[in-house]
């Protein structure tokens, strides 16, 4: 089993369903994969330790202290290997990818663009 520690520190229940979370778990799941990866027998679910730091405590004196919080997580990690291949051929690629309306990266490589920082871009 893959078990991914994370930790914050927020007044409200701590969970992966965020849309930012997704992060979270693709994070496990390429885990995931990795281990398979090398030999090793792996299970679908994985789970998160999510420690989150209590704020409402009179004093710190000199601790911090934790609700921990155990998420299980079945992970699909049959995207990853087409991702990573995918990754792999657009950086040994000698041209610039096209850029894409509402791609967050995309943007801030057009105002790089913009302050002509990088020189002449092709896409």
């Amino acid at each position: 089993m893959i078990v991914d520690y994370k930790s914050t520190s927020k007044k409200e229940e701590v969970n992966i369903d965020a849309d930012w979370q997704i992060s979270y778990k693709r994070q496990m799941e390429i885990y995931q994969w990795l281990f398979k990866q090398n030999g090793f027998k792996v299970s679908s679910t994985g789970y998160f330790v999510y420690c989150n730091g209590i704020t409402d405590k009179e004093a710190f004196d000199g601790k911090l202290e934790f609700n921990i919080k155990l998420i299980p997580y079945k992970g699909n990690d049959d995207w990853v290997e087409t991702t990573i291949y995918n990754a792999y051929k657009c950086i040994v690629n000698s041209d610039v990818p096209v850029l894409q309306e509402g791609c967050d990266y995309c943007r801030y490589f057009d105002a790089l663009r913009s302050i002509d920082t990088l020189g002449p871009i092709k896409g």
